[in-house]
């Protein structure tokens, strides 16, 4: 069935009513009442987009997913070899950590965690990113005259200093140091996981 535009406003609408309510409540808390009610809309416009919160969240990570990936490429598109840090860091403020996001999506990996079926989607989803936003890196560390030595553990290490780095960020936001070992923790991975290209 083909996406009017105004059943793309509707489920535009209640994705984002569905953020609001999923940072102000938890995600085990809210109700698809909530999102409804946010959004304006009856349950019978949330169950002809959505079949469940589960697929609610799924869609809104994926949103968020594309829109990261974007912002990524586009930050990493005019790297200068002569200044990688300077594209790290546009790289990292494509990806800012966020206090509601980084908190609905702790609980929802809580809640797939104990449902096999979900765990699964999660999973694929987490590969699917990675192996998206993965080329983008390798080609600016081909632009910076390095080759990659181990795609799919430099994707892995990547996640790994994003996911871990972020908690330092929100527990200490202040703290300048912190983002700034974030960084050179992002530089390091990609200096382990990739070599000069002559001496390749």
């Amino acid at each position: 069935m083909p996406v009017t535009k105004r059943r793309a406003r509707t489920r535009q609408r209640l994705l984002d009513a569905a953020l609001d309510v999923f940072a102000e409540e938890g995600f085990g808390r809210s109700t698809v009442e909530q999102v409804c009610e946010r959004a304006g809309f009856t349950r019978g416009a949330f169950y002809s987009n959505f079949s469940s919160l589960d697929e609610l969240f799924l869609a809104l990570w994926e949103e968020r997913s594309a829109r990261m990936l974007d912002d990524v490429r586009a930050a990493l598109a005019g790297i200068d070899p002569d200044d990688p840090e300077a594209a790290v860091r546009a790289a990292i403020d494509a990806t800012p950590v966020d206090d509601a996001w980084f908190r609905i999506t702790a609980e929802f990996t809580a809640h797939a965690l104990r449902n096999p079926g979900l765990r699964r989607v999660m999973a694929a989803r987490e590969e699917a990113i990675r192996d998206a936003i993965l080329p983008v890196f390798v080609a600016a560390l081909g632009r910076l005259g390095r080759r990659v030595t181990d795609e799919r553990a430099l994707g892995d290490a990547l996640v790994a200093v994003h996911d871990g780095t972020s908690v330092q960020v929100l527990l200490q936001p202040d703290d300048v140091a912190v983002r700034a070992r974030r960084q050179a923790l992002f530089m390091n991975v990609l200096d382990a996981y990739s070599t000069p290209l002559e001496s390749a």
